[in-house]
């Protein structure tokens, strides 16, 4: 009988000081640990990207929104807040602007938790076809060997890459043979947003 009530008595004293610790951790955003996400040089806030708000010392308006395809995200209580476009920096702004209206200096963290809108695309005659996110420099080759290379029955001398330029679409031949083999490398241009490359 002894022995249990000691060991009830050890197993309380173990879980308590964990206790008293959650309850008292505090909630401000100092201590949500940061998006690992790294952001571009220059990057602008686009459709589907997932961003994390935080209200310092206002959990309640916190919270990670998906940017909408219309550009915007929804706020609780602010509202909608246009976010295409923008960089973080801007958005933070635009925020504060939007909620000083309910709080006296509102004080906003915009992070960038996803990058979703910048996408280059591939399709045809390679393992993986599809969008591939574009989250720093990356040439055709590398985006061939990331979708799993070419197929056996692939053209690959006659891969084209497709860009838009002010409206109009442009196309770029790219010889796999030819870089493969280290000739022609200006071929090997490295891809913008929105590029699709074309494996017949």
């Amino acid at each position: 009988m002894r022995s249990s009530v000691v060991a009830v008595f050890c197993l309380a004293i173990a879980v308590l000081p964990g206790t008293v610790h959650a309850q008292d951790r505090p909630t401000s955003y100092s201590t949500v640990v940061p998006p690992n996400t790294a952001v571009p040089k220059g990057f602008v806030i686009g459709p589907e990207d997932v961003l994390a708000i935080h209200f310092w010392r206002d959990q309640d308006m916190s919270g990670d929104v998906v940017v909408r395809p219309d550009g915007m995200i929804t706020l609780p209580l602010v509202g909608d807040v246009r976010a295409a476009g923008l960089s973080p920096e801007l958005l933070k702004d635009a925020i504060e602007k939007a909620a000083s209206r309910l709080i006296t200096e509102p004080n906003v963290t915009v992070a960038v938790k996803e990058i979703n809108s910048l996408k280059v695309f591939i399709t045809g005659e390679v393992g993986k076809p599809g969008p591939y996110a574009l989250t720093g420099p990356r040439t055709v080759m590398q985006l061939i060997a990331v979708a799993g290379g070419v197929l056996e029955y692939a053209d690959k001398d006659n891969i084209v890459v497709l860009r838009t330029v002010n409206g109009q679409q442009k196309s770029y031949k790219f010889r796999y043979s030819d870089v493969s083999r280290g000739k022609g490398l200006e071929q090997n241009i490295e891809l913008q947003p929105g590029d699709t490359v074309v494996v017949p």
